[in-house]
């Protein structure tokens, strides 16, 4: 039995609510190269925003066709509760963990649910169809990010500015830091003065992504 959530689930469901019959019909709808949609099978892993533009391009529930729950269409909205919902932006929060602190975490980019915030408000801080919600591990970034947080992150901003919090890749670790550009050299620093900063250059910056930066942090008390 596939999960309800994995490549195989998804795909089943996919092709029972719309014209999609094989692979190659699902990388030409969404615009990509066979060998995406073979790597994300291979994975097992849908990406959030195939899901998201599917679900709006066909008139699916995207929480059913990310996760199998749920009725596969929405209701249709009246007037004003549609005018309603245009004010509003989705944005998914995927599974990935972003480390805090020394270690590696999980890094799969599969939805675990979505939050929505004022359209008119992401498009001020960026691109919204590039946006994610992250949760945060370890307290490296404290106090500005604690442990248990969660940060929006704009994948269309991977320009370092100085200062600047981010999302950054390093091999298999994902980590939030600010970020120091020097010539021939990155430094990851963090706000928590007993973490050191990290510092990389050479060979190293192969292996360094900017995965995005951070806009916005939330904390819920425990």
């Amino acid at each position: 039995m596939h999960a309800s959530n994995g490549f195989q689930a998804f795909f089943e469901r996919l092709t029972r609510e719309t014209d999609i019959e094989s692979q190659s019909d699902l990388a030409r709808v969404l615009g990509l190269g066979r060998a995406a949609v073979s790597l994300a099978k291979r994975k097992d892993q849908v990406p959030s925003r195939w899901v998201l533009d599917l679900a709006q391009q066909y008139g699916l529930n995207p929480v059913w066709l990310g996760a199998g729950r749920g009725t596969a269409r929405l209701a249709a909205a009246a007037p004003a509760a549609q005018a309603a919902q245009e004010e509003f932006e989705r944005v998914p929060k995927v599974q990935a963990r972003l480390c805090a602190g020394d270690g590696s975490f999980e890094t799969g980019g599969r939805v675990e649910g979505w939050q929505a915030f004022r359209a008119d408000w992401l498009r001020s801080k960026g691109n919204p169809e590039r946006m994610v919600l992250m949760g945060v591990v370890g307290r490296s970034m404290e106090p500005e990010i604690r442990d248990g947080d969660t940060v929006l992150i704009d994948q269309s901003r991977a320009d370092v500015l100085a200062g600047g919090i981010y999302a950054v890749g390093v091999e298999d670790t994902v980590m939030v830091k600010r970020i120091e550009k020097l010539p021939g050299e990155l430094v990851l620093r963090s706000d928590n003065p007993e973490y050191a900063p990290i510092h990389l250059a050479g060979d190293q910056l192969q292996s360094v992504r900017i995965i995005g930066k951070v806009l916005w942090v939330s904390r819920e008390y425990r």
